[in-house]
């Protein structure tokens, strides 16, 4: 039976959710014509109107074209290394990358046969050294996840570039108003969209692109065969997100600069870590690469280790919570969260103690966070 379809004057101003997980056709051969042209939708695990529509508000904020809406950040992620790796390759990264994209390259890639090396990314030489005859991809952050170091772009794309390693680079910490990744020599850029983007914690999305056409189709083609589509509700949702983005995030950005300043000044806190202080260990290279748009992550150490990271979350009015990039202000300990499967030795090399906190900052009232954090630190003494 053919359900009827309301005709009425007028349209929507805002986007229709479309469910629909089935498009009819006419005729066998108007389907051919939208596979063959590109030119519908037949079934929604190869696309769909809400895909559509919030890739090209994307698209638009980082200078690309066709990007593909996926499942989660994580998804984004394994798309891109699967567009440029097969057996035998081998692949290069950040050693401060999110915790489950350093499993990925570790625990999950060597399992199809690609091999993986890690190097600290302020540092070009030490890339330089793990890079062999086979290596194909370099997979980086511009900041950091949740050290906030930042990485040496200009030397690892130049690399790269010489190398011939198609570079991949996550955007969510810096989000492009914070950094235009094609206009600085990468070959791949994504987004866990969830995060800051998207920004109210109800949509698990991701999004990738390629600097060339072909490897964006490639993206396109391993999203809906390997089944990464992303669900129209969660496109629904991030499209509203993306309306208030760049609001949301300067306000964000505001917010973090002063958090950062007044944490330094606190008891019980050994460190503060934010790219627009003086005291950040790469300052000069966060000046030159994004610009004064230094984000709305914050990374603090208390002195007294997992005793008084357990006295601050429980005094913190902030929710302590294993996420980013929300409307409001909140906690994370990456050591009992995203960092939870890296050995101790390793986490702890790059600075993630068990007082290691990492702060992301929404729109809330300033003066407020400040009152409530000062309260936590209190509590640690």
């Amino acid at each position: 039976m053919r359900r009827p379809s309301p005709r009425f004057e007028g349209r929507p101003l805002v986007s229709p959710l479309q469910q629909s997980v089935v498009y009819a056709t006419e005729t066998p051969s108007s389907l051919d014509a939208i596979y063959r042209d590109q030119s519908g939708y037949t079934y929604s695990r190869e696309g769909h109107p809400n895909a559509t529509t919030t890739a090209a508000m994307i698209d638009a904020l980082e200078g690309a074209e066709g990007g593909v809406m996926a499942s989660s950040g994580m998804a984004a992620v394994s798309l891109a290394l699967l567009s440029c790796l097969k057996v035998g390759d081998h692949v290069v990264g950040s050693n401060q990358l999110y915790g489950r994209s350093l499993r990925l390259m570790e625990e999950e890639l060597p399992r199809l046969g690609i091999t993986s090396a890690l190097f600290d990314p302020t540092d070009v030489a030490q890339a330089e050294a793990v890079i062999t005859p086979n290596t194909k991809a370099m997979l980086l952050e511009v900041v950091a996840n949740p050290t906030l170091r930042i990485a040496d772009m200009t030397g690892l794309a130049r690399l790269c570039a010489d190398r011939g390693i198609t570079l991949i680079l996550d955007n969510t910490f810096t989000t492009p108003v914070g950094f235009k990744a094609f206009e600085h020599g990468v070959d791949i850029v994504l987004h866990s969209v969830t995060k800051f983007l998207a920004g109210h914690s109800d949509a698990m999305l991701g999004w990738v692109a390629a600097q060339e056409p072909a490897v964006t189709e490639r993206l396109h083609i391993l999203s809906h065969t390997w089944g990464m589509t992303a669900a129209p509700f969660d496109c629904w949702l991030t499209e509203r997100g993306l309306l208030s983005f760049p609001l949301r995030f300067e306000r964000a950005q505001a917010n973090a600069a002063a958090l950062a300043d007044a944490l330094a000044d606190m008891p019980g806190v050994a460190r503060v870590l934010y790219p627009g202080r003086s005291d950040h260990p790469d300052v000069a290279r966060a000046a030159e690469l994004l610009g004064g748009q230094n984000g709305a992550m914050v990374s603090f150490e208390l002195a007294g280790g997992r005793e008084a990271a357990d006295a601050f979350a429980q005094a913190s009015p902030l929710p302590l919570a294993p996420t980013l990039g929300d409307i409001s202000t909140t906690l994370s300990h990456p050591a009992t969260s995203s960092h939870r499967n890296v050995p101790r030795q390793a986490r702890e090399s790059i600075g993630i103690t068990e007082g290691f906190f990492r702060m992301s900052v929404g729109v809330d009232p300033v003066d407020t966070l400040i009152e409530g954090l000062e309260r936590a630190a209190r509590a640690t003494l």
